[in-house]
């Protein structure tokens, strides 16, 4: 009685889970469903039209697979691929250990106002990016940086906010025993960083590596602000240049951005273990 009672709450919990989940799964389903219609069949449905009507549209008869290869061939796909690996490799490298570093002090070096400092850091994370948008821009724009890489990459390695914050919450987790026996054994502070810290913090800067993949995979208005050099743009802003420049229908678009995401997906399902360990053993220790 008790293990089919406690298998019929755990088969409740899921279906409400699954019906929750629906509304974030429904926009991932509708762009599939474009990427597959011909422009013709999108402007044929109607939100007017009867319940059975409407499923009948919202399917896509026949079937456009070629509108995934077209969309391949309109634009310069891969090196739109490539531009945007490069931007997240590099982004990714100097956000997480600059990020690291700097939480590294914040937690196990002590100094002077140095929580005040750190809570003045938190503070930043309520300034809106549209705050620093313009000063940014005339520094690069006065350094010769314009419609070079190095505007989005060079501000990764200045660490971030939020990363720093995550990463010291961390970092309080581990005992400090471990940070002692290695300075009664002579090491340095940056030994102890890369030889005991870093190992033992890989769930939480592999979150935050994830985080960073994740903004410069998809980040559109920064290379909106600093590119205008086609053989530059990243893979977010060449597939608006398809939509835009290149005449190409919205069914291409919606494949394009199918494309987009499909690494983004895999690589949840690949990490999601790391990502939610590093979430969760976070903070457990202020």
């Amino acid at each position: 009685m008790i293990s089919s009672r406690s298998r019929l709450v755990k088969l409740s919990i899921h279906a409400l889970l699954i019906i929750l989940c629906l509304p974030f799964i429904m926009p991932m389903v509708w762009m599939v469903l474009t990427s597959l219609k011909s422009d013709s069949q999108i402007y044929a449905q109607s939100a007017t039209a009867s319940t059975l009507t409407f499923l009948k549209t919202a399917l896509p008869h026949p079937v456009m697979w070629n509108n995934y290869p077209d969309t391949l061939k309109a634009v310069p796909f891969a090196k739109y691929v490539r531009n945007t690996l490069f931007l997240c490799l590099f982004s990714v490298l100097g956000s997480v250990f600059s990020s690291a570093l700097v939480a590294y002090g914040f937690s196990r070096i002590h100094f002077r106002c140095r929580d005040a400092i750190f809570y003045v850091m938190i503070c930043t994370m309520a300034l809106p990016g549209q705050v620093t948008m313009i000063p940014m821009f005339v520094i690069f724009k006065s350094l010769h940086c314009y419609n070079t890489f190095l505007p989005l990459i060079i501000p990764a390695f200045f660490g971030s906010a939020f990363y720093i914050f995550l990463l010291r919450q961390f970092f309080n987790t581990i005992p400090e025993e471990l940070s002692e026996a290695a300075r009664i054994d002579g090491a340095g502070e940056f030994v102890i960083f890369r030889q005991i810290m870093l190992p033992l913090a890989k769930p939480a800067l592999t979150t935050c590596a994830l985080f960073q993949f994740l903004w410069t995979w998809n980040d559109f208005f920064g290379p909106l602000i600093y590119l205008n050099n086609q053989n530059k743009f990243p893979l977010a802003y060449g597939l608006q240049q398809l939509y835009s420049t290149y005449g190409g229908g919205y069914t291409q678009f919606m494949a394009g951005a199918f494309i987009l995401t499909i690494p983004i997906v895999i690589l949840f399902f690949v990490f999601q273990r790391t990502f939610i360990q590093g979430i969760a053993t976070t903070g457990l220790k202020s």
